[in-house]
């Protein structure tokens, strides 16, 4: 008799929730075994991504997949198992003077995730995506053969992968480039505007600036619609840091992280409360222009100080909806968006704006183009379906496009951009509902 591998599966969002067969396996060949076996298996990294991407019939998780392989310390490339996690990566060599070059909002993605959906950070417009600093990567195809994929080795399948959500195979092993620091912090300038016209002006007066990052008080209206802070910043030189951090650049002081023990009332989350918030977070800041120096854990990732922080949501949970809008429409589609969320009280704590520089054309899954991004949290209700139909109707009136990496709810027409990629048997829930909602 077979074991029952089967186990509630969720996402950093919690919804949805399935149950489904999960394994995890750290020897190539009893990873062979395993997608011999099945008619349908999708990879899983750290599960941190917000919708159902990785979610499937069969899920292999990459957790034990998480050793280092090499680290060339004089050219600074990496290479690693798909399992290992962007913390383990900036564990080891922020300490030794360098950096992600492309980093999401949480370090506790997996490398592997960090390729299937090929992930952006604060500075798109001036470094572009993950995958530009990927230089390889092994990948067990759906026979089970591992084939090296490259810009010159199996092209076909190198650029299928990036951004290809795991339709492709399972990521096993990646080798990439990482950026030379002389420091953990960064100069950083924060800045308070006080419309969507004053942050459009910020940021085209900010494009010089490596990483470029919004947060929007989503609630605004009228004249105050997108009041909002920008903060901007780049990796600060050992000589530029105060005395009491120039002693040792690359370390940084350990610091009390605190928790969400449970799950909060689904009460405590309402307009009023998301009004409160945005509003002390918008006056916190006294002044217009403040400038500081900070770590890159604070400036990067802010929410991981926080353990468990999607707790704050509820059991019901939430999603992250992200959309990119054209460079020439951004203004005014932010505005619509801005004020279709306004009007149905669906407030969201996380409502952050970034600027896309132009996209990579072979990588042709990757979700970012040239354009304004919006990500905002909204806690999941009866509400909710309703306001992402009108805010798909919206980007997709614009030319836009919805991030697949965090999508469980948008209707399939802005997700043809997926068409490219032949899936055999790796298949997720999400290509499923796609397909489902197309046919």
């Amino acid at each position: 008799m077979k074991p029952n591998f089967t186990q509630k599966v969720t996402n950093w969002g919690n919804f949805p929730v399935v149950e489904k067969e999960m394994r995890s396996e750290d020897s190539f060949k009893r990873i062979k075994e395993f997608v011999l076996s099945h008619n349908e298996v999708i990879a899983r990294g750290n599960g941190r991504c917000y919708g159902d991407a990785s979610l499937g019939e069969t899920i292999f998780s990459t957790k034990k997949l998480n050793k280092f392989i090499s680290f060339d310390r004089l050219n600074g490339i990496i290479e690693c198992e798909s399992g290992v996690l962007l913390s383990d990566v900036l564990e080891i060599s922020v300490p030794q003077g360098y950096f992600l070059y492309v980093t999401p909002g949480t370090k506790f993605i997996s490398v592997g995730g960090a390729i299937a959906s090929d992930v952006h950070g604060k500075n798109h417009h001036a470094e572009g995506c993950f995958s530009e600093y990927v230089t390889e990567f092994k990948l067990m195809t759906e026979n089970g053969d591992i084939i090296t994929c490259s810009r010159e080795e199996n092209s076909d399948k190198f650029w299928a992968t990036i951004g290809g959500m795991g339709l492709t195979g399972i990521i096993l092993t990646v080798k990439f480039k990482l950026k030379n620091i002389e420091s953990a912090y960064i100069r950083q300038e924060s800045i308070k505007a006080e419309n969507l016209d004053e942050i459009f002006r910020l940021f085209e007066e900010s494009e010089s600036w490596t990483y470029t990052v919004a947060w929007i008080d989503c609630l605004q209206k009228g004249k105050n619609l997108g009041r909002s802070i920008l903060m901007r910043g780049e990796h600060a030189f050992q000589h530029e840091l105060p005395q009491n951090l120039a002693k040792q650049p690359l370390r940084l002081k350990k610091k009390f992280q605190p928790t969400v023990p449970f799950y909060f009332p689904g009460f405590v989350l309402n307009a009023l409360t998301v009004k409160i918030f945005n509003l002390l977070y918008f006056k916190k800041q006294a002044k217009k222009e403040v400038k500081t120096f900070i770590d890159y854990e604070t400036f990067f990732y802010p929410l991981d100080a926080i353990t468990d922080w999607n707790k704050i949501y509820g059991k019901s949970g939430f999603i992250q909806y992200q959309m990119v809008i054209p460079k020439e429409a951004g203004k005014e589609g932010m505005k619509q968006i801005l004020e279709t969320i306004a009007a149905s009280g669906n407030g969201s704590f996380l409502a952050v704006l970034k600027l896309f520089g132009k996209n990579n054309p072979e990588a042709y899954n990757s979700f970012p183009f040239e354009g304004y991004t919006l990500a905002l949290d909204f806690k999941v209700n009866s509400k909710l379906k309703k306001l992402v139909e009108k805010l798909d109707d919206i980007v997709q009136q614009f030319g836009g496009r919805i991030y697949l990496t965090k999508d469980s709810m948008s209707k399939s027409s802005l997700t043809n951009y997926l068409k490219n990629i032949q899936s055999s048997k790796f298949v997720s829930l999400q290509h499923k509902r796609i397909i489902n909602n197309n046919s």
